[in-house]
């Protein structure tokens, strides 16, 4: 039971990395970038719904969309003031750029609520949803689940079955060849950052009810451990950043369990250094290869 326990913890941080890393692999499936400044939206969107919770008192419930509305109109401003400029540019400009959006939304953060940690309201109880001898499973745990797997398979269903969708595919694969067929490319990569960052804003929330607590910083470890587990999937790949996400949740659950809480941290960026061994296309990806 106790492995079952661990499991199931891993599957909902699993979630919550599932979640973010889908905001790093669709950017960069469109535009061939890596948005560091990613995890600090979904840090901003815990701020969002603290403060509709705290200021307002709205239901947890109501802060749901305005949190992701919000964000997600962060991102399409990120992307347009930030990144559009640099489109044509090398890789490493838009890279740096990036670190510095991250840097920017922290100290911002710090500005307006100061470093000191604040504490998310307890919004919900931790009852025993199910309890089968030492077997418990939460609402909380249940809930993150259940509506982390809809979101990605609505996700899912939005990037195969509709228009936009369709677009978002056609540009990842060939800007030019998109922009001939009469897609609109901008509309289309600020589709793309409106989702992702919406979707991290919901991640934003399922982590300060697991973890109850906002702060400036909050966003950059899961963050990079979301960057992580989109490589571990394939970067690029739907499929692969919410599998990639699920497995990186499990490893890391499962080394608090059975190892050290303290070797957490180090066999996250260990599973990275062997997919970047031994498969760096991830292990739902493909390796492409590149005319020089």
């Amino acid at each position: 039971m106790t492995f079952l326990n661990y499991l199931i913890n891993g599957l909902q941080v699993g979630s919550i990395y599932a979640l973010i890393a889908l905001g790093y692999t669709m950017v960069y499936g469109i535009v061939r970038l890596i948005n560091f400044a990613h995890g600090d939206v979904m840090m901003i969107g815990a701020y969002v719904s603290l403060f509709c919770l705290d200021r307002f008192g709205l239901p947890l419930w109501a802060t749901i969309p305005i949190t992701m509305v919000f964000c997600g109109l962060l991102g399409v401003l990120i992307e347009r003031f930030a990144y559009k400029p640099l489109r044509k540019s090398p890789r490493i400009s838009a890279l740096i750029t990036a670190i510095g959006v991250s840097l920017l939304l922290q100290n911002v953060v710090m500005l307006l609520f100061t470093q000191n940690p604040r504490r998310y309201p307890s919004v919900l109880e931790n009852a025993p949803f199910v309890q089968i001898g030492e077997l418990k499973i939460s609402t909380i745990t249940i809930g993150s689940i259940g509506l982390a797997v809809l979101l990605m398979i609505i996700l899912y269903w939005f990037i195969n079955k509709t228009r936009m969708g369709k677009a978002m595919r056609a540009v990842s694969e060939d800007t030019g060849a998109a922009q001939l067929m009469g897609i609109n490319v901008n509309t289309t990569i600020s589709v793309t950052f409106a989702i992702g960052s919406g979707l991290a804003a919901f991640a934003a929330i399922l982590y300060c009810i697991a973890y109850p607590q906002v702060q400036p910083f909050m966003g950059a470890l899961p963050g990079l451990k979301a960057f992580i587990a989109a490589v571990l999937g394939g970067i690029g790949v739907i499929p692969g950043a919410m599998f990639g996400g699920m497995l990186l949740g499990i490893a890391e659950s499962m080394t608090k369990g059975f190892i050290s809480s303290k070797m957490s941290d180090a066999v996250v960026f260990g599973v990275l250094i062997l997919v970047l061994l031994f498969k760096p296309s991830g292990l739902l990806g493909r390796l492409i290869r590149e005319k020089v």
